[in-house]
């Protein structure tokens, strides 16, 4: 079966072969452009499973007439407080934000969807005064060549036709901010464009201490007609994909020598502990039910899912695996 997804650490030993789910002959496709991947298997289902945007997977979920499956494996998170640029001539606390112009790759994208969340429900802002303008971080064009699908309600959502890139926006004032899955590269070469929150990382512990989520970017979709042919994939590669993730981290940890270009990896690693106090990546519903139902309401809140839908639904059942 074939597998795209990008090549993380946690993923490494299936590329490898050095973990083998059972029953299946994995052809790891490696696509590190995720935008790349999502347009590929959803606008052309063109592979068996792979990595896959969770806000794209939970709006077709709630159509009732999507074509993929899920896993919960959850190949990509990120904490997105240090993902807002802002023009400080124009902005200088969340709450400014409300009534400016808005800067996203898409409004849609899994990334924006967490930034507008908690704007939204840890700083108050509110989100329907603004205007998102869309559009290429870095060209005058697209983000890619997604097949998305429209809000449910109204929301202020325009091309970004200017001629310019989303960052030259920023420069010349034409919008407050950008959010998304890049920084605009006029940060920390134009000192007008900054952070919205400088302290990003202690921002971002104290936002999972008190919430005890850390934002799920992608997880792992199979094929629902390759599923329905092949139940037994979904346990086989759910207990791969956890033997691979405990296999990263074991390695991770070893410090005779340092398996990343991080100098202070040992520093690293005694904050993970501290701030997860084990496993930061869990797989596995129960232990993301925080993070799965506040990205639920996200989206319900911003108009992509017409109602509520429940988390246990989203998965189908797995095995083992830790």
């Amino acid at each position: 079966m074939t597998f795209a997804c990008g090549l993380y650490d946690r993923m490494i030993a299936l590329h490898t072969g050095e973990v083998r789910p059972e029953g299946i002959d994995l052809n790891f496709i490696n696509i590190d452009n995720p935008r790349e991947l999502f347009d590929r298997m959803v606008g052309k289902l063109e592979f068996d499973a792979s990595e896959m945007s969770s806000s794209e997977y939970v709006t077709r979920f709630a159509t009732g007439d999507c074509p993929f499956v899920a896993l919960p494996v959850f190949a990509s998170r990120v904490f997105r407080h240090g993902f807002i640029a802002i023009d400080t001539r124009q902005v200088r606390s969340p709450k400014d934000l409300e009534g400016k112009r808005i800067g996203v790759q898409l409004y849609t994208m899994t990334a924006a969807v967490w930034i507008r969340g908690l704007l939204q429900h840890q700083h108050g802002v509110d989100l329907s005064t603004i205007q998102w303008v869309e559009g290429a971080m870095e060209t005058a064009t697209r983000h890619g060549s997604p097949t998305v699908l429209p809000p449910h309600k109204p929301v202020s959502i325009v091309p970004n036709a200017s001629g310019k890139s989303l960052t030259r926006l920023l420069e010349d004032g034409e919008i407050a901010a950008t959010i998304g899955a890049d920084l605009p590269s006029a940060y920390g070469k134009n000192p007008d464009i900054q952070r919205l929150f400088p302290d990003f990382r202690t921002a971002e512990k104290a936002y999972y201490r008190q919430t005890k989520i850390f934002p799920i970017m992608h997880l792992v979709v199979l094929r629902r007609d390759f599923y329905e042919k092949h139940p037994f994939v979904a346990t086989s590669l759910y207990q791969a994909f956890c033997e691979a993730k405990a296999r990263a981290f074991k390695k991770m940890r070893y410090l005779g020598t340092l398996r990343y270009m991080l100098p202070w990896m040992t520093a690293e690693l005694d904050e993970i502990e501290e701030v997860f106090g084990g496993d930061p990546w869990p797989y596995g519903v129960e232990a993301n039910r925080a993070a799965l139902e506040a990205l639920v309401q996200y989206l319900l809140d911003q108009s992509m899912i017409a109602k509520p839908v429940g988390v246990d639904d989203l998965f189908v059942p797995v095995y083992g695996g830790t």
